[in-house]
C-alpha cells in the first residue's frame, strides 16, 4: 500500500484511538538513529535472504494458534514457506521447536523468545509508534538483521508498507516481498485474546478489552484489503 493511500487510513486510526502522530515520528526518528548506527536490513536485502520461495505463512497470536501450528507441522513441508510471526505468536512457534525466518514485533512480545528467534536466524521487523518509544531507546540494539519500520511518514531506514497491527502489517511484508500465496495460522479476529498476545495474562484465553477489540477489527478489514486489492492468494486456516 502506497503510503499516500495509507495516509488515509492512517489519519483514521489517529482520530479513532486517540494516538499522537508527534509521538509515532518521534519514535521512528529514534529508531531510525540507532539502526543508523547499529546497522539495518533493505527490503531487498530482505528479499533475497527470504527469495527461496513466494508461499508465505503468517502466524497471529489468535486461539487457534496451536492448533494451526500442529496441523501445518503435520500436513506441510514448512521449508517451502517463508515463516512470519506477528510478535507474540513466536513464543508459540518456539515451543513447537519451530523458528520463523521473520518476526514483526512492536516489543510487545516475550522478548526472550523474539531474541532467541533472532539468534536462530529470524529476522527481525521492529515497528516505532508512539507507544513504545522506550522499548525502542532500551531494546533496539539487542536485535541483529533489522529492518525498521513506521506507521507514520516512511524516513531513513524506515519503512511504511501499510498495516496497523502486528499480524496485517506482516501481510503488508509480505505482498512488499512479493508473496504470491499468504497463508493466515491463528488469524482468529475475534473477541478472544491468548497469553501469546498479552504475556501477563493468567490464563491462556480471555476476553479482549474494547481498545484490543477495536484493533483487530482493523486488522481484519486490512486483511481484507490485501484480499480485495493485491494480486496474492489469502488462504486463513481458520476458516
Amino acid at each position: 500500500m502506497e503510503f499516500g493511500l495509507w495516509e488515509k487510513y492512517y489519519t483514521e486510526i489517529l482520530d479513532d484511538f486517540g494516538f499522537s502522530r508527534e509521538n509515532d515520528e518521534e519514535s521512528a526518528r529514534l529508531l531510525d538513529e540507532i539502526l543508523s548506527v547499529e546497522g539495518c536490513l533493505t527490503l531487498d536485502d530482505l528479499g533475497e535472504i527470504v527469495g527461496f520461495s513466494d508461499k508465505y505463512i503468517v502466524f497471529g497470536a489468535g486461539p487457534s494458534l496451536k492448533e494451526h501450528i500442529q496441523l501445518l507441522k503435520e500436513d506441510y513441508d514448512l521449508k517451502d514457506y517463508v515463516l512470519v510471526a506477528a510478535d507474540g505468536a513466536t513464543t508459540a512457534l518456539i515451543e513447537e521447536k519451530v523458528v520463523p525466518d521473520i518476526v514483526a514485533t512492536d516489543l510487545d512480545g516475550k522478548l526472550d523468545d523474539i531474541l532467541l528467534a533472532n539468534i536462530r536466524g529470524a529476522n527481525i521487523i521492529i515497528h516505532a509508534h508512539g507507544d513504545n518509544i522506550e522499548k525502542i531507546a532500551s531494546l533496539s540494539s539487542f536485535f541483529n538483521n533489522v529492518l525498521g519500520t513506521t506507521q507514520a511518514q516512511p524516513i531513513g531506514n524506515l519503512y511504511n508498507f501499510g498495516g496497523f497491527t502486528d499480524g496485517d502489517r506482516a501481510l503488508f511484508l509480505a505482498v512488499a516481498l512479493g508473496a504470491s500465496q499468504i497463508t493466515l495460522a491463528g488469524m482468529d479476529f475475534g473477541d478472544i485474546v491468548t497469553k501469546y498476545s498479552r504475556p501477563n495474562l493468567e490464563r491462556d484465553t480471555a476476553e479482549a478489552d474494547d481498545f484490543k477489540k477495536k484493533k483487530l477489527v482493523y486488522a481484519e478489514k486490512f486483511t481484507q484489503w490485501i484480499i480485495d486489492n493485491e494480486n496474492v492468494e489469502v488462504i486463513n486456516l481458520k476458516q
